[in-house]
């Protein structure tokens, strides 16, 4: 028998009937699970990962597959054993990510958090906006979460440039590396962070690179927080030569009293880009089909790779 937790009731109401062989149960890694450690061998944490007890994890011996309900993988990396495979959840949440890196452009170019607040203070304030339409968009990670951030820019008419790690060409488009950013950045009206947080892309958005961007540009972040010198940031910010809509910051939670609360032309939203609706069913999917595939014997996908060759958004 082969053990295998979610961390709510909901998905294992969902989950439905599992694999011969296989026992489903809820266990959050809050305390040490009551069967033998032996028998579990599969384990998905909660999505919020704040709070778990990774030791009771090293003590699973049986333990096959790592699952995570995110795209992004660093903050697990510490706690997988040696004999365990790890994989992602890349593909769950590819479409919400990409509204929300919609919606905080939009949010930012078209004054609407502006509004809102105005709207508190009965102000009727008629202001210039920016449209997408005709805007040049750079879209820094080329993975699934990127390729659905470019193809809902495109929607809105926007002129899209997409960079990853590496320059290949995919699905009919010229992809550009890293290297080309600094010259890239220079005549992009927005900058979208879709990129793992690795060795190579920590502090990628430096100073100078931030530096190389056009007046009144906007940077949006929905990728890590440590992709970007938050000083640098805040410096261009508190300038207003920069907008900025970050979804994610360094450090996070944001604590009282940072910078970033009150930085001009800044829209924060708390790390929510893969927090919708769609979230606990579309991660049930992914633990079912795995499953069925270790049960079975197959291949399991979303496997964690060496750096770059199977990150989320690369």
């Amino acid at each position: 028998m082969t053990v295998v937790t979610l961390p709510t009731a909901e998905m294992l109401d969902l989950f439905g009937p599992a694999p011969d062989g296989v026992t489903l149960e809820v266990w959050d890694i809050e305390s040490p699970h009551p069967r033998p450690s032996s028998v579990i061998g599969v384990l998905i944490p909660a999505y919020f990962r704040g709070g778990h007890r990774w030791q009771y994890v090293h003590d699973l011996p049986g333990l096959e597959l790592l699952q995570l309900p995110s795209a992004g993988y660093e903050w697990a990396l510490p706690h997988v054993p040696g004999h365990a495979t790890l994989a992602n959840g890349r593909g769950i949440h590819d479409d919400e990510t990409a509204e929300l890196a919609v919606g905080l452009a939009l949010t930012s170019l078209r004054n609407l958090d502006v509004h809102t607040l105005e709207r508190t203070r009965q102000e009727w304030t008629v202001r210039l906006g920016r449209s997408l339409a005709e805007r040049r968009v750079l879209v820094v990670g080329h993975g699934s979460i990127g390729r659905e951030i470019a193809a809902r820019f495109e929607a809105f008419k926007s002129h899209v440039t997409v960079v990853a790690r590496t320059a290949r060409e995919q699905d009919g488009r010229q992809v550009h590396a890293f290297t080309e950013l600094p010259t890239l950045v220079a005549t992009a009206d927005v900058v979208v962070l879709i990129t793992p947080l690795t060795d190579t892309t920590a502090g990628l958005v430096s100073a100078e690179l931030l530096a190389a961007m056009p007046d009144g540009a906007l940077l949006v972040n929905v990728a890590r927080g440590g992709v970007v010198d938050t000083e640098a940031l805040v410096a261009e910010l508190s300038s207003g030569r920069l907008s900025a809509a970050l979804d994610v910051t360094d450090p996070e939670p944001l604590p009282a009293g940072h910078p970033l609360w009150t930085t001009p032309n800044t829209v924060l939203t708390p790390h929510v880009g893969g927090n919708t609706g769609l979230s606990v069913p579309r991660t049930v999917d992914l633990m079912r089909r795995q499953v069925a595939a270790l049960a079975a014997g197959r291949p399991l996908v979303n496997v964690v790779e060496p750096e770059g060759a199977g990150s989320p958004a690369a």
